[in-house]
Parts: structure tokens; C-alpha cells; sequence
């Protein structure tokens, strides 16, 4: 392989050696991404990616000797089982992107028979990986047997615990206990129910648990014993009249379940009996701390969406319901500023300040979890519109609450609306779309916002989008692209821009602008711009190019703190100038509280990289950092001829210059906006108007 001539009398060669090792580099990370989608790895991912490049070494060196070494294949193969790279499509991912790279590996060309050497040495990675999971599988299973082994000898000593228990809590119950035969007949009872009934234990086994019951009540106690016994009912619990030594009746509640052998076949009753108050009082207190939320005393969302079905199908026709779904602005913040003792006593205000708000109405305030409420309003002819109910909530939230007796706290919420959904809708479907209304208004900044049916469809539509995006990648769906960044004075071109574009076997072809906004809802932001960074400066490299590559960054690369170590690592791998590359950080992500971003530039600038500005809006940027090119906002661009924004772009234009910055614009799509911009003194244009740069 011949490396691109730079320009000058003197071409540059790269060893060839070092070409393949940049090579079994890339292919070390491909395979690492491509195998931690099959399984759980216990393991770093630079962790994996440097024991997969030791192994594509191993590989291809076995692929190289003659003959092939078989063997070192078949260890790299039971190394994979070691790292736990055993999920149901590793090894087939493995295969398949082993066989591609060492079959086209240009090192390897000059090898005969190369085909037949590639099949043999992932033939013994495969068996290598089947042999190496078999003695992991029998390793497993011994365990397993040891394990059974230690349960059986662990249920025994339970047993006899239990036992043990069982006396104990029959002996030491403060409810009575009773053990009888099938029929009826006592064989023990504790001192617990002789004392209800005024009996020693010996009088009481004696007789029958029936003779202990009120006669009106024995034969509707002997049909639910009948039906315990039969298997008809699991446990039997009912209410039932006692009689005591005096005859004197009480209510009781009796709590009979059957006592099986080990075939299932019925032996016992054990009966616990109790004051039917008391288990009562106790029963409504276990429901109430299920259903309700501990720290505001609010129904939980278990209820809430418990009590929806009931709620919708009860509203009046006419005028439905309303449901709001509150989530608290900037929460953690109050928890992390004045701890969470304050931050919870915060979130009981909130509570507190929803029911009186709703106090009139016949509503349902309910705390969904974390910081988020929800409230389902039964519209009734006096319950006033969304609006003011809204307006209602944010302004009882925005007055301060003395939290401490001294701090005083308010707070904002962002609100999602569904007013009047259809009766049929069902819980999750009604839940699923406040949600989603929600979200909606938070991304926009809003503080509240109706639930919208065509926007809903279409956020469905872009989240469907964003789950297919990791399998597109793969699968070569999306690519990198290059825009041609021309000046503005001559039409020359001045550098590039690497893009990314996604070819959508049913959306057609999505722009790069829909990519990044995608991968920003899945995670994929920081490994998506980490592969175009990657592969633009490779083909940058290949084509022999020596414009300068520009590569927009979204404000998660431009904060991560690995960014200066790939930047680092492209320019290292490629031997490409440091001025050669120039990433674009978004001014909003300067200008962040973090400082991340400020900070990687700043780095950036000390090694040679030259950043660019984008997205720029006004000059408080080029006043806190100086750069060398700006990218003005698109919204500016969008607006450039409107009375109130043209002179302001104007002089924002000068002020770039006067900084010393070149000044671009993007989405120029004709001769007409060519000159328009032209006219204003931008420097560098790119869009539609200029075609894509040959070559690359």
C-alpha cells in the first residue's frame, strides 16, 4: 500500500507495517463495538478493544504463517469465552467481520491460498471458542452440582428451623391458633385463643372447631371448609360469630388454610383466629402504604393508574376529563443545594399546594414518582378551562415556601395536558401520551402544552427512528458525506465538511441534522461523532486531499472529556497536520456552566487544532473565545431578511472581523443567496448551491 503524497518534491512512504496496524486498529474497534451488542461484558470497552486488538494480531499473524498456526487461533478462540463474549450471536458476529477484514487485507494479498488459510484459522477460532465454552458450561455444572448438593443439606436444616418457628409462633401468637383433622376435631390450640374464648387448652381440644362457633354460623363455615378441602378455594377467610365459655357471642375473623403431604393429598386445617377489628385496622393500613406514596401521603402510580379505567369510564360524556402531568424543574438542584431533607419537605408543599388547588374540584392528585405529579381532573360544568387551571398551578407553585423557617423556595413545573381523551382510551395509552406530551414541552423550553395527536404521531415516528439507528450503523445504512466549504469571493474551495447521511430503505435519504438529533435521544451521539471524525480523516488521508476537514461537533463531543484524546489519536493514526482538522463547538455549549467544552477548546488551541465557532448568534463568544472561523446560527441565516434581524447581522459580521475571525454561512441554495451573503461580507459559504467535492 502506497500512503497519499503530501505536497512537495519529496513523496512521504509509510512502512506498510504500520499501515496493517492501523488497519487491525480499526478493525479491533469494529469488532468491539459490533461484539458488545451481543452480550454482557463485564469489562471496560477500552478494556475489550485492547484485548480484541491483541487477538486480530494473533489472527492475522496465524493467517500469515506457513503453515497457519492453527493453534495460536484456537487459543484467541477460548480467549473470547474467557472475556464472556458468549452471547447467542458473538461468535457469528465474530466470524463475519474477521472473515471480511482478513480476506481483504492488503498485507495478506501476497499470501497463497489466502481463502483457504482464512476458513482454516476461523475454523480453529470456532473450535477453539466450542471447547473453551464446554469445559466453562461443565465448570458451571459442577458448581451447580455443588450447589444443589449445599441447597438439599441448607432445606434440611430449614426444616427442622422451621419446625422450630412453627412452634414458636403457635406457642407465642397473639391470635389464636388452632390445628384440627379434616372434620373438625382439635388437635391443639394455643393459649392464645383459650383466652378469647375464656377455655384452658385442654377443654378446648376436646372438642370440635365447630362447637366453638355460634350454631347460626357453624354450617356456612363447615361449606367453606368443604370447599378449602376440595381445592375450590386457596385460603379461606371469613367473619364469623365465637362462642365463649359464658355464651356469650363475639365476632371473629377465621383465617383456614389446608395443611398438604408431600403428594398434595389434604391431612390438616390450621385455623388462625382474631378480633375482627384489629385485622381490619391492620388490613387498611397495608393497602394504604401499598397504593400511596410514603413521603407525601399522595395515591403512588400504582393506584393512579388503578383508579384511571374506573375514573374515565365515570366522567361525564359531554365533558371528559383532564389529565396534567407535572414534573418539577430543576429538582435535583434543590435536593443537591439544600439536601434531601429540605428537597423532601419541598415535595410535600408541592403536594400539599395540588390539593388545595384541585380541592374543589373531583380530582385525583397523585405523585407518579421522583419529582413528577400527576392530576386527572373529572370535568364537571363549574371546572374551569386548562388555562386557568394552569395558570392556577404555576402561580401557587411560584410562591415560596420557608422550607427551614428561614429559606424561602419555589418552584416551576413543565406541564403535559391531554384534555378530554376518548373514554376508550385505556390507562397505559392515556399515561403514554401525557408523558410524551411532557417531554415535548420540556424540549421546547415551554412550560406547558396540549396534547397533540398529529406531534405525537410524529414523535412516535422519530422514536421508532432512533431505535432502528444502532442496527443502521452497522449494516452500512448510514455513511459519511462531504459538502465543499467554497469562498465566497471566487467560489474556490477553501476545505470540507464531513457529514453524516443516512440512506433509509422506506424515509429516503435522512440529512445530517436529523442524524445527530436521533443519536442525541439514543446515546449514540458520542460514538456516532467519534466514527465520523474517524472515517473522514481516513478518506481525507486517502484521497491525498490536503484541504482542512471541518467536523461539526454536537455539544455532548464538544463537553466529553476524551474528545482531545481522539482528536489526539486521528491525527497520530493518519499523520495529518494538527491545523489539518477543525472541529466546530456549538457557542451554547461554550457558554455551559460546566466549562467542558471551554476547556477541550482551550486544549485543543495549545496543540495546534484551530476550533471554529458555530452556530454563533451574538458576540458573546468571540469575546470569551477568540476564534479563527465562525459559523452563524442557522436561525439568523433563516431570518437574514427580515427588518429587525438583517442589521444585526450585519453588524455582527463586522464584529467577527474586527475579532479576526473568517465568518460562514450554511444552507446557500442559489446564485441569488450567493450573492446576497456576499454582498454582507461572510467569507465562506456551503449548501446546495456548491457541489460535493470530488475525490473523496
Amino acid at each position: 500500500m502506497t500512503a497519499p503524497q503530501p505536497r512537495g518534491d519529496h513523496p512521504r512512504q509509510k512502512p506498510s507495517a504500520e499501515r496493517a496496524a492501523r488497519r487491525l486498529g480499526t478493525l479491533a474497534r469494529k469488532w468491539s463495538y459490533l461484539i458488545s451488542t451481543t452480550a454482557y461484558l463485564p469489562h471496560t470497552p477500552e478494556e475489550i478493544e485492547r484485548e480484541l486488538g491483541d487477538l486480530v494480531t494473533t489472527l492475522f499473524d496465524a493467517v500469515a504463517a506457513d503453515p497457519p498456526d492453527l493453534d495460536a487461533a484456537a487459543t484467541a478462540g477460548g480467549r473470547l469465552v474467557e472475556l464472556r463474549c458468549v452471547g447467542t450471536d458473538s461468535l457469528r458476529r465474530s466470524l463475519e467481520v474477521l472473515g471480511k477484514a482478513l480476506v481483504r487485507e492488503p498485507e495478506l494479498h501476497r499470501v497463497d491460498g489466502l481463502a483457504e488459510r482464512v476458513v482454516l484459522v476461523l475454523g480453529a477460532l470456532s473450535a477453539g471458542y466450542g471447547e473453551m465454552l464446554r469445559e466453562d458450561i461443565q465448570k458451571r455444572q459442577e458448581g451447580l452440582s455443588r450447589a444443589l448438593l449445599k441447597v438439599e443439606q441448607e432445606t434440611r436444616q430449614k426444616q427442622v428451623i422451621t419446625r422450630a418457628q412453627f412452634e414458636e409462633v403457635f406457642a407465642g401468637s397473639a391470635s389464636g391458633v388452632a390445628l384440627t383433622e379434616l372434620d373438625g376435631r382439635v388437635l391443639r390450640a394455643n393459649a392464645a385463643l383459650a383466652k378469647t374464648l375464656n377455655r384452658t387448652p385442654a377443654e378446648i381440644g376436646a372438642l370440635s372447631l365447630f362447637d366453638l362457633v355460634h350454631p347460626e354460623d357453624v354450617e356456612q363455615l363447615r361449606d367453606g371448609y368443604r370447599d378449602l378441602v376440595a381445592g375450590k378455594l386457596h385460603r379461606l377467610r371469613t367473619g364469623r360469630r365465637l362462642v365463649g365459655k359464658d355464651g356469650e357471642p363475639m365476632w371473629a375473623t377465621f383465617a383456614a388454610s389446608v395443611i398438604r403431604d408431600a403428594v398434595g393429598a389434604p391431612r390438616q386445617l390450621l385455623t388462625i383466629v382474631d378480633d375482627d377489628t384489629e385485622v381490619s385496622l391492620l388490613q387498611r393500613r397495608l393497602s394504604h402504604q401499598a397504593l400511596h406514596d410514603v413521603l407525601t401521603g399522595l395515591p403512588n402510580r400504582q393506584f393512579f393508574s388503578t383508579r384511571l379505567e374506573t375514573l374515565l369510564r365515570d366522567a361525564d360524556p359531554a365533558r371528559g376529563v383532564t389529565l396534567f402531568h407535572l414534573d418539577l424543574d430543576g429538582f435535583s438542584r434543590i435536593n443537591g443545594g439544600l439536601g434531601q431533607e429540605l428537597g423532601d419537605r419541598v415535595l410535600r408543599g408541592v403536594a400539599a399546594k395540588l390539593k388545595t388547588i384541585f380541592d374543589g374540584e373531583k380530582a385525583l392528585v397523585a405523585r407518579l414518582g421522583g419529582d413528577e405529579f400527576g392530576v386527572l381532573v373529572q370535568n364537571g360544568a363549574e371546572t374551569p378551562g386548562v388555562l386557568p387551571l394552569v395558570r392556577r398551578i404555576t402561580h401557587e407553585l411560584a410562591e415560596p415556601e420557608y422550607v427551614d423557617g428561614r429559606r424561602g423556595v419555589a418552584v416551576s413545573a413543565a406541564i403535559g395536558v391531554v384534555h378530554r381523551p376518548p373514554r376508550d382510551v385505556t390507562p397505559a395509552e392515556l399515561l403514554r401520551a401525557s408523558d410524551l406530551t411532557l417531554r415535548r414541552v420540556q424540549r421546547t423550553g415551554s412550560q406547558w402544552g396540549l396534547f397533540d395527536r398529529e406531534l405525537d404521531r410524529r414523535d412516535r415516528h422519530d422514536f421508532g427512528l432512533a431505535a432502528g439507528m444502532a442496527g443502521a450503523w452497522e449494516t452500512g445504512e448510514i455513511e459519511v458525506c462531504f459538502r465543499a466549504l467554497v469562498s465566497a469571493g471566487d467560489e474556490a474551495v477553501q476545505g470540507v465538511e464531513a457529514r453524516l447521511r443516512w440512506n433509509h430503505p422506506a424515509e429516503g435519504v435522512l440529512a445530517h441534522e436529523t442524524c445527530l438529533r436521533l443519536a442525541a435521544e439514543t446515546g449514540l451521539a458520542l460514538p456516532l461523532g467519534t466514527w465520523l471524525l474517524r472515517t473522514a480523516a481516513d478518506r481525507l488521508l486517502a484521497s491525498g486531499s490536503e484541504l482542512p476537514l471541518t467536523v461539526e461537533l454536537t455539544p455532548q463531543q464538544a463537553a466529553d472529556p476524551e474528545l482531545v484524546g481522539e482528536i489526539r489519536g486521528v491525527l497520530e493514526s493518519t499523520g495529518l497536520a494538527p491545523a489539518a482538522i477543525r472541529p466546530g463547538f456549538p457557542a451554547a455549549a461554550l457558554l455551559a456552566e460546566s466549562g467542558d467544552a471551554a476547556d477541550n477548546l482551550k486544549v485543543l488551541a495549545e496543540i495546534g487544532v484551530q476550533a471554529e465557532l458555530h452556530g454563533v448568534g451574538d458576540v458573546t463568544c468571540l469575546t470569551e473565545f477568540p476564534a479563527r472561523a465562525v459559523r452563524l446560527a442557522p436561525s439568523l441565516v433563516e431570518r437574514r431578511t427580515h427588518p429587525l434581524v438583517e442589521p444585526s447581522l450585519t453588524a455582527l459580521i463586522a464584529a467577527a472581523h474586527e475579532a479576526g475571525a473568517v465568518v460562514g454561512v450554511t444552507g446557500v441554495a442559489d446564485a441569488d443567496e450567493v450573492r446576497w451573503w456576499r454582498e454582507r461580507g461572510v467569507d465562506r459559504l456551503s449548501g446546495p448551491a456548491f457541489p460535493e467535492p470530488a475525490g473523496l
